[in-house]
């Protein structure tokens, strides 16, 4: 068994957050699941109102990804110094904030879902498929929240196969209930919604079983520690993961109306799988970040500069190849992954082959903009983080996709993603630079 205070070789590296690479991927593909059966047994404005749907749900999520990265980092920091009694209690105040917001954010979603909606583009049949979807998906929220905060924490608590199984269970859940309730019962959206919202609960709940029993040596829920301090520092560390999770969803918004305008619902429909695509790829990427982040943070904590110095220059090297590798992989299998997803409609399988290629540089360039962020956030300094994702999703993210298209219409819109990515890169580049510098003159 690997530990958060162990060497790291890029072998043990790997071997330490494969398990959280394969959490992310696992979650991203039976995201992808929901919209092959949705596209397949459903239709394209079923597709398109799910798309639509998207940014609302990942905005609301979002506060599970700031209080599990965010308070990852903190606890991990705290490990890091000795302090493990409150490590726990900070833990366990944490998870209560998380499902106590997740209600909340529940009901105030369910609220909201039909102005907001409508904000977001659906109309007519589009509208009434997405209030279907939401009104089901909604219910699930606390689930949802939970299932992100805990991810961080079983790598931090130096069991991340235990959060890969997790998660896989909660992935054959979504997996079998689309199939039963989509194929053969034919329940429509309704169907794909009651299987992600009974993953969400399986993923977000399960993780109790393990968290709810005394340890003594890892990680466990106990009396709370009663402070603000430390919601406000688990919030301010994880402000990146939140400001991505929040502005990103509101980048798909705008995508979202540039594609109605010049492609109508295909265009929509095209961008919906260019995100499932997208989640995939960039899982791995992101699960990288997840799985190595508490060794930073544990590290940082321990004032051990030599080796926070081995993981952040394997990590970069890690983050390059694996950005070079998806780009190729992707290029290659544009028309079969169209197929997939479109093959029921020629002109929308040739829309979506274009869009795909069109993205397959993304992910040279978003690896390093990924790990940078992630490795900011881990170091608790969350102001830095957020300052790197907040350009990449809200300001670099949004400017190509109004400018690009006066250039080249429709391709513009498919190019503006990656170009963000590159604009990203300029600000990404000198900070990791002179954060290299500095760990490196530390003793």
């Amino acid at each position: 068994m690997l530990h958060l205070s162990a060497h790291y070789t890029y072998p043990r590296l790997l071997a330490f957050t494969l398990p959280s690479m394969g959490m992310m991927l696992a979650i991203s593909l039976y995201t992808v699941v929901d919209g092959f059966f949705v596209a397949n047994f459903v239709g394209k404005d079923a597709l398109a109102a799910i798309t639509i749907l998207f940014p609302l749900l990942g905005i609301l999520g979002s506060v599970g990804f700031m209080f599990g990265t965010g308070g990852a980092a903190l606890v991990g920091k705290l490990l890091g110094q000795g302090q493990t009694r409150c490590a726990n209690a900070t833990f366990s105040l944490l998870f209560g904030i998380s499902l106590g917001s997740g209600i909340v954010l529940s009901l105030l979603g369910e609220w909201l879902l039909v102005p907001l909606l409508t904000w977001f583009g659906a109309q007519g049949a589009i509208l009434t498929e997405s209030l279907c979807y939401g009104r089901i998906a909604l219910l699930s929220l606390p689930g949802l929240i939970l299932q992100f905060f805990f991810q961080p924490f079983f790598v931090t608590a130096e069991k991340p196969s235990l959060g890969f199984w997790v998660t896989i269970a909660a992935g054959c859940t979504n997996i079998v209930l689309d199939a039963l309730l989509l194929c053969g019962l034919e329940m429509g959206v309704a169907g794909a919604a009651i299987a992600t919202a009974a993953s969400e609960y399986i993923g977000g709940f399960l993780p109790l079983c393990f968290f709810a029993k005394p340890h003594t040596d890892t990680l466990c829920l106990q009396k709370p520690l009663l402070a603000l301090a430390p919601i406000g520092k688990a919030a301010l560390n994880g402000c990146a993961e939140f400001c991505i999770n929040v502005c990103f969803p509101l980048q798909m918004v705008i995508y979202n109306q540039q594609l109605l305008q010049l492609a109508g619902e295909d265009g929509v429909a095209a961008y919906g799988v260019l995100l499932y695509v997208a989640y995939v790829f960039l899982a791995i990427l992101l699960g990288y970040a997840v799985g190595s982040a508490p060794l930073i943070s544990y590290n940082f904590g321990a004032k051990n500069m030599k080796e926070l110095r081995n993981i952040f220059d394997k990590s970069l090297v890690f983050n390059l190849c694996a950005g070079l590798f998806l780009t190729l992989f992707l290029a290659l299998l544009a028309a079969p992954i169209a197929r997939l997803f479109t093959g029921y409609d020629p002109t929308l399988c040739r829309l979506t082959q274009r869009a795909i290629l069109f993205l397959s540089p993304l992910f040279v360039f978003a690896s390093l903009n990924i790990y940078g962020a992630s490795f900011f956030t881990a170091m608790n300094n969350g102001i830095l983080a957020a300052t790197i994702s907040c350009l990449r999703t809200l300001v670099f993210g949004v400017l190509p996709v109004f400018v690009l298209p006066l250039f080249w219409g429709l391709d513009g819109v498919w190019l503006a993603w990656s170009s963000g990515e590159i604009l990203t890169l300029a600000i990404t580049i000198p900070l990791l630079g002179r954060i290299r510098t500095n760990t490196t003159k530390t003793p």
